[in-house]
C-alpha cells in the first residue's frame, strides 16, 4: 500500500512528503536548521505537517535561531539552578538582545560560587544530549503540575494581551497551555516549565554560552511584586561568535563614559546623590558651557525664544513619564512624599 502524501510549500516550491513527515525528516541532512517556520510561525522541527503548510527552514545563527537558541539555554540555567537550590521559585525566562535571563524567587542572592556551579551543571546538561519536548495540557492540568510554583500558576491565569511581551513564551497562547519536558537519552522527564516554545531539537544544540552577571528584578517588573533575583547569560552559535562578541563588550567598556568621565577628570555619580545623576567638575563644566552657548547661539540664529522651567514638580508628572515607578528608590527620594 503506497504510503499517503500530502502537499506543502518549502521554501516557496510546492513539494509533495509523507504525511508522517517532520521538520526533523525535511531538514535530517541539514544540522544547522533546528527549527521550522511553519505557516509563518516559529514552531519545533518536530511539528506534525498538514496538506496545505507554508514550511521555512529555521537556521541555528539566524536571528529566530538565536533567539530559539537563547530561550533554550534558560531552561537548561533554569534546571541547574533548581539542582542546586531545589527551593528556588521560578519567574520567567526569554531571551533577550545578545543573551537570555531567567529570574528566581530564592531565599539568599546567588553568589559568584553559586554562578560558578550553574555554569558547570549546565554544561553538563548540555552534553547530556536532553531533548526538548513540547505537550499541550488543560488549565487544570497545568495548575496541578505547577502546584508548588506561585509565579506560574500566575501566569497561567493570565492573557498575553495583559502583560509585557517579554514573557511571551510563558503566557498561554489563545487559551492553548503548553509545557515543555526535558527528557533524557531514555526518554525519562528530568526537568519540565510552563512554555510555549519553540526549542532546540536538543540541549548540544547550545554551542557557546556564558553567564554573565545576577541583579534583582521585580516580578513582571512591578515594584509592587515581589523582588527576585535575575541571572543574565548570552549564548552564540558558535565558541568563535562568543569570542567575537566578549571582544566587543570589552571595547565598548573601554569607552564607557562612566569610565571616561571619571578618567578625564569630567565627571563622577557620588552615591549620596543618587545612580543617573552627574556632578561635573570644572573641566566638565567648562565643556556644559561651551555646548550650551552654541546651542544658544544656534537657537537665537534660528528665531527660537528661550522659557524657563522648573527643576523639580509634582510626582504625578514623574509618574506619567514612568520614572517614579522605575527609579524613586535612587533617583527621587527627596520627591516621593511631595507626590500629591
Amino acid at each position: 500500500m503506497a504510503e499517503q502524501t500530502i502537499s506543502i510549500t518549502l521554501n516557496g516550491t510546492a513539494k509533495e512528503v509523507e504525511a508522517t513527515q517532520t521538520g526533523t525528516d525535511l531538514f535530517a541532512d541539514d544540522k544547522n536548521i533546528i527549527a521550522v517556520r511553519l505557516n509563518g510561525k516559529p514552531r519545533d522541527l518536530y511539528t506534525p505537517l498538514h496538506d496545505g503548510d507554508a514550511v521555512e527552514p529555521i537556521a541555528l545563527d539566524s536571528e529566530d535561531g538565536l533567539a530559539i537558541m537563547r530561550h533554550s539555554a534558560t531552561h537548561v540555567m533554569a534546571q541547574a539552578v533548581q539542582e542546586i537550590r531545589p527551593d528556588a521559585k521560578l519567574g520567567i525566562g526569554p531571551a533577550i538582545e545578545n543573551g537570555f535571563y531567567y529570574d528566581f524567587d530564592v531565599d539568599k542572592p546567588f553568589t559568584p560560587d553559586d554562578l560558578k556551579e550553574i555554569d558547570k551543571r549546565m554544561k553538563r546538561i548540555i552534553k547530556s544530549s536532553q531533548s526538548f519536548r513540547r505537550r499541550v495540557v488543560s488549565e487544570d492540568e497545568a495548575k496541578a503540575e505547577e502546584a508548588d510554583q506561585p509565579y506560574k500558576l500566575e501566569l497561567i491565569g493570565k492573557k498575553k494581551e495583559d502583560i509585557d511581551e517579554t514573557v511571551g513564551t510563558e503566557v498561554p497562547n489563545q487559551g492553548e497551555i503548553t509545557m515543555y519536558d526535558n527528557l533524557d537519552r531514555d526518554g525519562n522527564v528530568v526537568w519540565k516549565d510552563l512554555c510555549q516554545g519553540p526549542h532546540l531539537p536538543n540541549t548540544r544544540y547550545i554551542k557557546a554560552f556564558k553567564l554573565e552577571r545576577t541583579a534583582a528584578a521585580y516580578w513582571l517588573g512591578d515594584e509592587h511584586n515581589p523582588s527576585m533575583q535575575r541571572i543574565y547569560g548570552t549564548a552564540w552559535a558558535s565558541k568563535e561568535d562568543l569570542k567575537a562578541y566578549q571582544a566587543r563588550m570589552e571595547e565598548a567598556a573601554k569607552r564607557d563614559h562612566r569610565k571616561l568621565g571619571a578618567e578625564m577628570d569630567l565627571f563622577s555619580f557620588p552615591e549620596e546623590i543618587g545612580p543617573g545623576l552627574p556632578v561635573f567638575h570644572p573641566k566638565g563644566g567648562a565643556i556644559i558651557n561651551a555646548m550650551e552657548d552654541y546651542s544658544r547661539e544656534m537657537h537665537r540664529k534660528a528665531g527660537y525664544s528661550f522659557v524657563q522651567t522648573p527643576h523639580i514638580t509634582k510626582g504625578g508628572l514623574y509618574e506619567t513619564s514612568g520614572h517614579l515607578q522605575w527609579y524613586k528608590d535612587g533617583m527621587f527620594p527627596r520627591c516621593i512624599s511631595m507626590r500629591k
